[in-house]
């Protein structure tokens, strides 16, 4: 029974790393130009990528699954004590399950979207996000960001660019993060009532540096 037991798991590590693989040129494969409508074929792909694996959390611990998933959404991740970004799937580092601790999010041309972002729930270390040019990311992906206790306490520092589908309502629930000191906001055609946030911030985050580049 022991020997069928790890052999299941080596099975389920091999899939995931395969899985990895295929997501990673599937995302290189949207950017290139497509002559038909592909949007609801991407659409349902991308949910997959983002399906919530809470058993997988459970298994190797919430830094690893959430690693897996960023990066097979072809994000990038830090971990704390490091300089290297891991950006490919099959290389990430194995070793004991709280070792590795991501630090930074990078999440630029990313397809993560707001069904995956359970797997941030047990971070405890994120200081700093970057979310640019990240199609898939709208209002509701900021707010339960905003409600992630562990999140709430631990980020320091926050780009949101070129993210169309965020307004002034998803920026807006970012004040939860109470210890957030740097906000770069830039690109947001979404995002209208540009004194009212400086106003809002102002008052919520008073040592907050929040830099805007909006039109």
């Amino acid at each position: 029974t022991h020997c069928a037991d790890g052999n299941t798991g080596l099975f389920r590590t091999d899939q995931m790393m395969l899985f990895g693989k295929i997501s990673q040129q599937l995302c290189g494969l949207k950017k290139l130009p497509w002559s038909c409508d592909c949007r609801y074929f991407w659409g349902w792909l991308n949910a997959v990528f983002n399906k919530v694996d809470y058993e997988r959390i459970r298994d190797v611990g919430p830094n690893r699954a959430a690693s897996e998933w960023l990066l097979r959404c072809g994000a990038m991740v830090r971990y704390h004590g490091q300089e290297r970004w891991q950006k490919d799937y099959n290389h990430l580092p194995t070793g004991p399950l709280d070792k590795y601790k991501i630090q930074a999010i990078d999440a630029t041309d990313s397809c993560i979207m707001s069904i995956g972002f359970d797997y941030m729930e047990g971070l405890q270390h994120v200081e700093k996000i970057r979310l640019c040019k990240c199609h898939y990311i709208e209002d509701d992906c900021l707010e339960k960001l905003g409600k992630l206790e562990n999140l709430q306490k631990s980020v320091l520092e926050m780009e949101i660019i070129s993210c169309g589908n965020v307004t002034d309502k998803g920026i807006i629930a970012l004040y939860h993060l109470r210890n957030l000191k740097y906000l770069l906001l830039s690109d947001l055609p979404g995002v209208r009532e540009k004194e009212n946030l400086i106003r809002a911030f102002k008052t919520a985050l008073p040592s907050l540096e929040l830099k805007l580049d909006l039109k």
